[in-house]
């Protein structure tokens, strides 16, 4: 209420605003928008009376002249005389909204954290490094290449540096070699930019003193709280500059932000902030990372920008402070109609239409999409590799010691620069300058010395290392007894070991490309509304997206490519890749759990094409052709074989002549002596071809003549056994593999028969392949569902979670005609009268172990939209994405789920998930290729009820991946497909009968059975050395929960 009729201006309360004008006006007499916006609403109370200092009497008059007033608002800016205010205030004694003594500890970060820490308020795990002079060095400070030591606590990369400085805002963040190192800088915003990657800093800076700390994955976003006294706070989320570092901004110029609810944990560190800062008017930075929230930044005075009903809020929180201060017999209490009028803008229309399946048909307007899983096979890469050799040589023994901790029958992994780098030199001495004649040594010797050059050739290949592409075991073999070193008995000692070098498999610049564009095509097709649906969705946080990859290189890079065509986004793939995917090997990676199944399938795959057409003959006439054991394999299969055999050999050998050029070349010891620099572009796949290698006629890639000749021979050789006159068929996707490599990347080479082998191994393997998953319907079911097992289950988590968000936003909105969403009183709230207030002192409480363990058990960060506060015309739409990023096996193991599911024995009689004709389309579908894809959209029916099973429908699409028809035509648009050694992504096909519905509960009854449950997915750990970073098991991270609900709060309000 007002001021009593009649009463007198010199009773108004005097608030003075004793601020620097930069801070907080736009030009001489006029307020910055937010402080004017919220002074003009104080003022219109009637109550109180502005009084705004000015630079020329806060910097040039004394304290004692300043103007008397009631209540403070001060705060510290550059140029600010703290201590004079201070002075004032002991002078005068007003009411500070935020006391000044506190504001020396916002400007050092140390004691920002360790007043956090006093009161108990979560900070990401740091350290401090505290430097006298520049560059001095300290011996409880460690550096190595993948981590830096504080006082023996280990921080791995990525982690975060900070200067001790609150003002200085050079920030860093220093990424592992395993997703290909480098540092992004953080700044403040300079245009559209915050941040720059800079992918030759590894080091980190000496200059000062830092802070450093634990690099916390919040999937791709930070928020801002904002808190008006200790009951009341507002969080708006942004894009953080860790992703690409461009400033989303609207058409007014300024940074796009969205209000997003805070959890009751939240809130109560928001209080705790306030009260332990002793700053009422508190802006502070949140990391919400693995179901946990931390601070690590408090800003001191801070309001929201473009938020009309904030600052309502805000008005009416700081008149009660007032008022509660120096007038507390009058009332405090907000008038039904607040006293000023302001015409807020009409809320643009967002552009989204109700949509039904999109991609493929329509629905009935009714429709809303709601989930979209995807399961997406990996883009283009190098041809998998491998070198095995047994090895005596004292260097590699003693190297494989120094990495096993000095255990003698321990085997030993090599990933790191470091390692491989100790590796390189001691290969570089091992290897004979020059190549041995026939009758200097006998043919195992010549055979050792050219794997050990292969060796060497893999670990200077493109001049770089990188454990997410090389990686080195040593497996000890034979060992002896020799005397220990200080002569007290004996130990043993190895004298042979195997070495195990695995490479290859590098995503190209062609699979960065499919990945990006196929990015591209799930925002613009997937999602509602046309082409900025996704976009829109996902800048006002209400897509909730996740990305997976298994622990394979190219699977996250590809992650990270399609992660940056998806969100559209700028720049280098390392930052998007640890901001925005998440590694889970244990769902994603290994055929261990069915490799005896797999194995018994690849026997009885060798019985039938060495049985000819005895077994084949059997179903040409069958209406189920894919029932029938070998289904897929071509009439007399083991007839292809010798010619096959035949064209390797012609291909090797054409290969092996330019390979001997080349190492005529490189036996100048200078190739020797020299070692290549890091080259980044190519440790991440490069997204251009290298044209001056290609017109230069050497291979594309990093591959040199000399690892392209020992692909080709291991494959000859491995092919066909000729002592024994033994084919292996296992070997034929592998020729096909590097058949398809070398039609794409190496056409230029022009090797002869290269077009025909081409063809012959693309019959075999087409046959071959899906029947290395089962030779039959069953045997594939068995094999898919223990491959597919745990990714199954995390799937029927997605689903279900996303129901069980979706019928708490459909029950809301139905309560909410009969109940009152005010916390106040039993009316409807009016738009301009009641703000948020208050936190409710039951929210306060942290959660209990015991009340609250699905809550504390669902570690997936989650940002959702206030509506309240949100300028958006449908805050209720809501859509969650999940994205998996895995190899071949499992996209052949999940597909043969799908279509088998109904031949197991607690489904007989069911239907199979995918219709007739799409069976038939699979039957034929003999590869699932590089970016192949498997979809399932869920769509929910709003106007039927929520008990319909018809509720909740599931549409599965999937895509054969790569378009190989640019490598059998020979058009203009083939050309010029090849020119850029490119492949295109076939479109999605259906599995399902046009207008047929698949419910979620059928869905559900149907994977059940090969899904792990949710109760057996084990709780978290964090791997070794990865603390913070790809750390958790992503099948925890959804355990069988609700997610924070769409306003929980009052939800849960109207059931109790």
């Amino acid at each position: 209420m007002g001021m009593e009729e009649g009463a007198a201006v010199d009773r108004k309360i005097k608030i003075g605003v004793c601020v620097m004008e930069k801070k907080v006006k736009c030009g001489p007499e006029v307020f910055s928008a937010p402080m004017g916006q919220i002074m003009d609403r104080l003022q219109a109370f009637g109550e109180f009376e502005i009084i705004h200092f000015g630079d020329k009497v806060i910097l040039e008059d004394p304290v004692e002249s300043w103007p008397i007033c009631d209540c403070l608002i001060a705060f510290h800016s550059s140029g600010y005389p703290l201590e004079k205010v201070q002075e004032y205030s002991s002078l005068r004694k007003p009411f500070l909204v935020n006391e000044l003594d506190p504001q020396y500890l916002l400007h050092d970060r140390r004691k920002v954290y360790e007043h956090l820490e006093m009161y108990g308020i979560p900070v990401p795990r740091y350290a401090c490094v505290n430097r006298r002079v520049p560059h001095q060095d300290l011996e409880y400070f460690v550096e190595e290449e993948d981590f830096v030591e504080v006082n023996g606590e280990r921080f791995w990369k990525p982690f975060v540096e900070k200067p001790v400085n609150g003002d200085d805002h050079s920030i860093m963040i220093y990424y592992p070699s395993s997703a290909g190192g480098g540092m992004k800088e953080l700044f403040r915003k300079v245009g559209n930019r915050s941040s720059e990657f800079h992918p030759e800093v590894r080091r980190v800076r000496r200059e000062g003193s830092y802070i450093y700390e634990e690099f916390m994955p919040t999937g791709g976003t930070d928020v801002k709280v904002y808190t008006v006294g200790p009951e009341y706070a507002h969080a708006e989320a942004r894009k953080s500059p860790v992703v690409d570092g461009v400033v989303m901004r609207n058409p007014d110029g300024k940074e796009v932000r969205y209000p997003v609810l805070l959890t009751p944990a939240e809130k109560q560190m928001a209080r705790e902030v306030c009260i332990a800062f002793r700053q009422a008017v508190c802006g502070f930075d949140l990391l919400r990372s693995e179901g946990s929230s931390y601070v690590c930044d408090v800003n001191g005075w801070s309001f929201v920008k473009n938020s009309y009903k904030y600052y309502d809020d805000a008005a009416c929180v700081l008149r009660k402070m007032f008022l509660d201060a120096k007038a507390p017999h009058l009332s405090s209490t907000i008038p039904p109609i607040l006293p000023w009028k302001i015409n807020e803008p009409v809320p643009s229309n967002e552009g989204l239409t109700r949509q039904g399946s999109g991609i493929i048909g329509t629905f009935g307007q009714s429709e809303e999409l709601r989930c979209v899983i995807a399961v997406v096979r990996h883009g283009d890469r190098t041809p998998k590799q491998k070198v095995k050799l047994k090895v005596t040589e004292e260097k590699l023994l003693n190297l494989m010691l120094k990495y096993n901790g000095g255990k003698p029958r321990a085997e030993t992994k090599l990933k790191s620069a470091v390692q491989l780098q100790d590796l390189l030199d001691a290969t570089r001495m091992l290897v004979p300058r020059t190549r041995s004649g026939e009758s200097d040594s006998d043919a195992e010797d010549l055979e050792h010395a050219d794997k050990l050059r292969q060796v060497k050739a893999v670990l200077e290949e493109g001049g770089h290392f990188s454990g997410i592409y090389r990686k080195v075991q040593l497996k000890p073999l034979k060992w002896v007894k020799v005397p220990k070193s200080d002569g007290e008995g004996e130990e043993e000692r190895p004298v042979e070991a195997l070495m195990v070098l695995k490479y290859g498999g590098v995503l190209t610049h062609a699979g960065r490309k499919q990945a990006e564009e196929l990015g591209r095509y799930f925002r613009n097709n997937m999602y509602p509304g046309e082409g900025t649906g996704l976009l829109r969705l996902h800048s006002t946080y209400r897509h909730d997206l996740k990305i997976y990859s298994s622990d394979e290189g190219r699977v996250q890079m590809s992650a990270a490519a399609f992660a940056k065509g998806l969100l559209d986004l700028e720049g280098q793939l390392t930052p998007i890749l640890v901001s925005l995917v998440s590694k889970d090997s244990s769902m994603l990676d290994g055929l261990d759990t069915a490799s005896s199944e797999m194995e018994e399938a690849k026997t009885q795959l060798n019985e039938i094409i060495t049985a000819g057409t005895k077994m084949l003959h059997d179903y040409v006439s069958s209406e189920l052709p894919w029932m029938t054991d070998g289904a897929g394999l071509p009439p007399q299969a083991e007839e292809h074989l010798p010619k096959l055999v035949k064209l390797a050999k012609k291909v090797t050998e054409q290969v092996r002549l330019l390979a001997n050029d080349e190492d005529e070349n490189l036996t100048e010891p200078s190739a020797y002596d020299v070692v290549p620099p890091y080259d980044q572009a190519k440790a991440l796949g490069k997204s251009n071809i290298d044209v001056g290698r290609i017109a230069a006629g050497l291979p594309c890639g990093s591959e040199g003549f000399l690892l392209m000749y020992a692909r080709w021979r291991k494959l000859e050789r491995d092919l066909y056994n000729e002592r024994r006159d033994r084919f292996d068929i296992t070997q034929i996707p592998d020729v096909y593999d590097s058949c398809k490599y070398d039609l794409l990347h190496n056409s230029h080479l022009d090797l002869k028969g290269l077009n025909e082998l081409f063809k012959v191994a693309q019959l075999l393997a087409d046959g071959v392949i899906p029947n290395e998953y089962g030779i039959n319907p069953q045997q594939k079911l068995k094999i898919g569902s223990k491959i597919a097992r745990r990714l199954l289950g995390k799937i029927l988590i997605d689903l279900r979670n996303t129901r069980e968000e979706a019928m708490s936003v459909a029950e809301l909105k139905n309560s909410q005609d009969q109940v009152s969403v005010s916390l106040y009183s039993s009316r409807k709230e009016d738009r301009y009268s009641q703000p948020k207030l208050f936190i409710k002192s039951n929210e306060l409480r942290r959660p209990s172990t015991g009340e609250n363990k699905d809550e504390d058990d669902d570690k997936e960060t989650k940002y959702r939209l206030d509506p309240k506060y949100a300028n958006v015309m449908t805050p209720e739409r809501h859509v969650r994405t999940r994205l998996y990023f895995t190899s071949e096996s499992h996209i052949h193991s999940l597909m043969n789920v799908l279509r088998y599911c109904n031949l197991d024995e607690s489904l007989q009689g069911e239907e199979s998930l995918v219709c007739q004709s799409a069976l038939e389309r699979l039957c034929k579908t003999k590869e699932l290729d590089y970016m192949s894809y498997i979809v399932l959209r869920l769509f929910e029916n709003t106007e039927v009820s929520l008990e319909d099973p018809k509720r909740f429908r599931i549409e599965l699409t999937f895509s054969r991946g790569a378009d190989l028809s640019p490598l059998e035509k020979k058009d203009e648009e083939a050309e010029s497909l090849l020119r850029e050694h490119t492949l295109p992504i076939m479109g999605p096909e259906r599995l399902q009968e046009v207008g047929s519905c698949l419910t979620l509960e059928t869905m559900e009854k149907m994977i059940r059975p090969f899904a792990m449950p949710a109760e057996d997915f084990p709780p978290p750990s964090t791997p070794a050395g990865f603390s913070g970073y790809f750390s958790k098991s992503a099948a925890v991270l959804e355990r069988l929960v609700k997610l924070w609900p769409f306003h929980k709060n009052y939800n849960s309000n109207e059931k109790s």
